[in-house]
């Protein structure tokens, strides 16, 4: 099975369960897919752009300048138009709420509003959090709006607390892509 030739837009949030996207972005490009990513300001926190970009073998995009001095941005159209899938992983309960509410103040936002795209969300965020009524209605609004919201397996979660809100495993977010795709 593979996803050869597939292009996949992965942002990356704030949150703990960043240091996966490594593992995802390896597994993606090991299954032929076309790797472009996205790293919020948060998530930048917790895994760098050098690591996910030495996996993707592609610059990572931080913001929307690109070159500030010569006026230079990254087009979120572009992007959004040129994913074949956008998925957002980790997506933390902060984007959550900007997608499910057409917030738009960073790169990952804009893309996700210009995209034409399937877009998958593997959510990861503590107990609590995870099922606040807010948050909860953000998916349901999510869903509603046709995007595929991976469902948080239970396990410890680094707040020691444990159950719901830790992200799916990279490999069942590809099984899960794969799945979709047919492949």
């Amino acid at each position: 099975m593979s996803l050869q030739g597939r292009k996949i837009l992965l942002g990356v949030t704030g949150s703990i369960a960043a240091y996966k996207a490594a593992t995802l972005v390896r597994l993606l490009v090991k299954a032929g897919a076309e790797v472009q990513v996205i790293l919020t300001a948060s998530a930048a926190a917790f895994v760098t752009p050098l690591t996910l970009g030495t996996l993707s073998k592609k610059p990572v995009l931080t913001s929307f300048l690109k070159d500030e001095a010569a006026g230079e941005w990254h087009n979120h159209v572009h992007l959004g138009l040129w994913a074949d899938a956008l998925v957002i992983a980790p997506a933390s309960a902060n984007t959550v709420g900007h997608l499910a509410n057409g917030l738009c103040d960073n790169l990952l936002d804009a893309a996700y509003l210009s995209a034409r795209c399937p877009v998958f969300l593997a959510p990861a965020m503590d107990l609590d959090m995870y099922a606040h009524p807010a948050v909860t209605r953000n998916f349901e609004q999510l869903r509603a709006y046709g995007n595929y919201v991976l469902e948080s397996p239970a396990g410890e979660l680094a707040s020691g607390l444990s159950g719901p809100g830790r992200m799916l495993e990279p490999e069942d977010i590809v099984a899960e892509l794969m799945k979709f795709f047919g492949a």
